[in-house]
């Protein structure tokens, strides 16, 4: 299983749009679905196993495709090198340089998260040879169909060992500044020319130097490209200065790591993010920060310390001091409308500060939601990040449903400081009743991983959704519009996560998609709408 760390790497730091019932059954593909395919470049080193990778499909719609196959044509480097199926996998030759394997179960693809296949070892044969390059071309088929197909460069390169040197730790008040070295080792027999660091960082770590050898995104750094040569058992550091964000909450920990590459692994991973579409991270202006040696003795100590084969990561805890808490406030609505209205109303909470909410890293959402439907009402539009409840029973694999009384919602991992995070229900009115009312309560127990209970302010946790108000407008006009039922909601989460998702290289799973769909999200322009949740069913009890 892989690691939440890891994760964040493959999907995106771990955020996406709204939630979707694991375990609900998608529609199966209409017609008008869009499919885009994606395949990873590839360089192999020559003399080795070779590198296991699968392709990714994303869809305009959640969907299930049937009789799935793909064909992997590598014509162009036959006999330089080999594809097959990785163990269990059905695949076989088909021609020569041609893979074909078939799925044995229907396939799901999420719309946000995508569906992914079996995978496939990609080795070179003992002809290849150094800066041998050719195309992978890989089409799908479903039910008989063509559905995606994409075209990937595979090349042949020197192999070499990168290991991460050792973790660091520091201690840091939110708006205070540290520094912290990155090290990377060759535990190789052969030089290293040239070694990128990226970068997967918490939300309160930020950098305000620009070098020009860097790629940010706003205030994260996302990668660093360095040209210096490293010799085998050698290494070599550099010095970060780094400051926290004013808005880390405190006391508690953000973590940053570095994963180090080849510039030729690096340039792989940049034409998959950038044909998915994905806002381009931003050289700085600045100098240009340099390597500095480490001695041999160092090196040759860390390789004996070091067993572990995936060896390329260092890491940086900062301890964050003092307090800095957060005050999450119900956000209800008031409606009116004649019987038979439809009215939609934003529900949700607002994070009032003075610190943000991040979860990200353990996956977990920051808090849970309840709603409770207005008396006289039905509804009959849910968000797909609530599911019908009764009492703490909830039952997830009814998200989205409409028809219940009573919900809870799953809002995500992300609430920044001063933003809403909502999301959208319609009810309609089947009695005319003065002061009806519903209830959306933030912060309600739940046995669930996440959650916050440590709120400043519990006196606003509960905000009433009123329905025909006294004093109001009373039958209302019944064009399904709610009077006085604006929300202020902003749109600064939907283009922070955007940035975040800058900072992403997704090495092989779901992160495409998150570069792709929050990269192209405009800032300051639309509600977040639970825009941080993640798409799989909480881990309650």
């Amino acid at each position: 299983m892989l690691t939440h760390s890891t994760r964040r790497w493959l999907a995106g730091l771990g955020v996406a749009g709204a939630f979707v019932a694991a375990s609900a059954t998608p529609a199966f593909a209409a017609p008008a679905a869009e499919f885009d395919l994606y395949f990873q470049d590839v360089t192999v080193a020559a003399d080795s196993a070779g590198v296991v990778r699968s392709p990714s499909l994303y869809s305009s719609e959640s969907t299930v495709l049937n009789e799935v196959s793909v064909r992997y044509d590598y014509s162009s480097l036959a006999g330089k090198i080999t594809l097959a199926g990785e163990s269990g996998n059905d695949c076989a030759a088909d021609g020569d340089g041609v893979l074909l394997c078939r799925e044995q179960v229907p396939v799901t693809i999420d719309e946000l998260f995508g569906g992914f296949f079996g995978e496939v070892v990609i080795a070179p044969t003992d002809k290849a040879t150094n800066g041998d390059t050719g195309e992978l071309k890989i089409s799908l088929k479903a039910a008989g169909k063509d559905i995606a197909s994409y075209t990937s460069r595979v090349r042949v390169g020197e192999g070499v060992d990168l290991q991460g040197g050792p973790d660091t730790t520091v201690t840091a008040a939110p708006g205070g500044k540290f520094q912290a070295p990155v090290t990377v080792f060759n535990v190789g027999t052969t030089e290293v020319d040239g070694v990128v660091a990226m970068f997967d960082t918490d939300y309160g770590i930020r950098t305000k130097e620009r070098f020009d050898n860097c790629l940010y995104a706003e205030d994260f750094l996302f990668a660093c490209i360095f040209d210096e040569k490293i010799p085998a058992s050698a290494g070599a550091t550099a010095t970060f200065n780094y400051e926290l964000a004013t808005d880390t909450y405190a006391p508690g920990r953000e973590n940053s790591y570095a994963w180090f590459m080849t510039p030729a692994d690096f340039e792989d991973l940049l034409a998959i993010r950038d044909e998915a579409g994905a806002e381009k991270a931003r050289r700085g202006n600045g100098k240009t920060l340099s390597l500095k040696a480490v001695s041999a003795a160092r090196a040759a100590r860390a390789v004996q310390t070091d067993t572990e084969p995936n060896n390329n990561f260092s890491g940086l805890a900062v301890d964050v001091t003092g307090k800095n808490g957060a005050d999450l406030e119900a956000v209800g609505a008031t409606l009116n409308g004649k019987k038979g209205a439809e009215l939609t109303a934003a529900l949700g909470f607002r994070n009032n500060g003075p610190a943000t909410l991040d979860y990200l890293r353990s996956e977990a959402n920051v808090t849970y939601v309840d709603v409770t439907v207005p008396t006289g009402t039905t509804a009959i539009a849910v968000p797909m990040e609530c599911a019908p409840r009764t009492g703490n029973d909830v039952e997830w694999p009814e998200a989205g449903s409409p028809g219940a009384g009573e919900y809870r919602c799953y809002p995500g991992p992300f609430a920044p400081a001063g933003e809403t995070l909502a999301g959208e229900f319609t009810f309609r009115i089947d009695k005319v009743i003065t002061n009806a009312t519903g209830t959306v309560k933030v912060n309600v127990p739940c046995e669930c991983e996440g959650g916050f209970y440590d709120d400043l302010k519990p006196a606003n946790d509960v905000a009433k959704i009123l329905v025909n108000a006294a004093g109001g407008t009373g039958g209302g006009d019944g064009d399904g519009d709610g009077d006085g039922g604006s929300l202020p909601i902003t749109g600064q989460s939907t283009g922070l996560i955007a940035g975040l998702g800058a900072l992403l290289l997704a090495a092989g799973v779901g992160g495409y998609l998150v570069a792709k769909r929050f990269a192209r999200t405009p800032r300051s322009t639309s509600p977040p709408r639970w825009s941080t949740a993640r798409r799989t069913p909480p881990s309650c009890a």
